[in-house]
């Protein structure tokens, strides 16, 4: 509908339009399921608390309807790159869903607090985990690398717990905050323990996670359609500097718009690289 065609509807019947949803649709969370398997662990839920805990986390995502429709879109192109790195590097499956709690699968996003990426790194953690953070090259936006980086972190702090959920809780609130509270509270899981609010909710936001990618339907979603990335038309190593990505892009025969989509931890126009590192660059095909 073009703007002036709007601009003649009453502004009552622009409300109307805007919140239509077809009658044959009906968006009501599913009801909480007897227990879910997570990693390896069965999770229940017939005590009251954690009942409500995942009832709460059930309605967030079937009444975000912007952000599970995104990410159901998102869901195969994120994970079909994610889950590889995750089994050859020996973490179960299931840990893809915290980076889908950590950046709806928008391997662009960052935080207020500056967090960037798919799994959400700080600069200072992703440079402990080995990826180069600056101004010209952030490693944070590289999904393979920053997925090695998540595996690093996520197998250190398996071999101290022991238990992937309460991995899962070191992930939101640092492995200090979780040890000092597992030997507090005299607990051995997070599941356990009473921890902040937000480190509480997202045990359970990650369940409610897997249980939607699994169930779309359940909860009132149907999407026929996913969002893709570009055909790859080659992979360039590069130990020089670029002075201008523009002009690498056309000489490799795509384009710049092209180019920063398919390598999204380039993030300058140019590459200095005053020190003779080897890049890889993916050269997409321009469509």
């Amino acid at each position: 509908m073009g703007t002036l065609a709007l601009l003649a509807i009453p502004v009552t019947a622009c409300a109307q339009v805007a919140n239509y949803v077809p009658e044959d649709i009906h968006f009501q969370a599913p009801e909480v399921p007897q227990f879910i398997e997570f990693a390896g662990q069965t999770y229940r839920f017939d005590r009251p608390d954690l009942y409500e805990r995942m009832d709460r986390e059930l309605i967030a995502f079937t009444y975000g309807h912007t952000n599970s429709v995104l990410m159901l879109k998102r869901a195969e192109r994120m994970f079909s790159l994610v889950v590889p790195i995750l089994k050859k590097n020996g973490v179960p499956e299931d840990l893809k869903y915290l980076m889908a709690i950590e950046c709806n699968l928008d391997p662009k996003s960052v935080s207020t607090a500056g967090a960037a990426g798919p799994w959400q790194f700080m600069k200072a953690t992703g440079r402990s985990y080995g990826l180069e953070v600056g101004d010209e090259v952030d490693e944070r936006y590289h999904i393979a690398k920053s997925t090695e980086a998540a595996c690093k972190y996520l197998k250190e702090a398996y071999a101290k717990y022991g238990d992937w959920m309460t991995v899962a809780a070191s992930y939101n609130a640092g492995q200090g905050g979780i040890s000092q509270r597992i030997t507090n509270q005299r607990q051995k899981k997070a599941m356990d323990l009473f921890l902040p609010a937000e480190t509480s909710r997202y045990m359970f936001r990650i369940l409610t996670a897997k249980y939607f990618f699994e169930n779309p339907e359940a909860f009132g979603f149907h999407v026929e359609d996913s969002y893709t990335y570009p055909a790859v038309k080659e992979t360039v190593k590069v130990s020089e500097a670029i002075p201008d990505l523009t002009d690498f892009a056309e000489e490799h025969g795509t384009t710049y718009f092209f180019l920063k989509e398919a390598n999204l931890w380039l993030r300058s126009d140019k590459l200095t690289n005053k020190s003779a590192k080897t890049y890889e660059i993916v050269i997409p095909k321009a469509e």
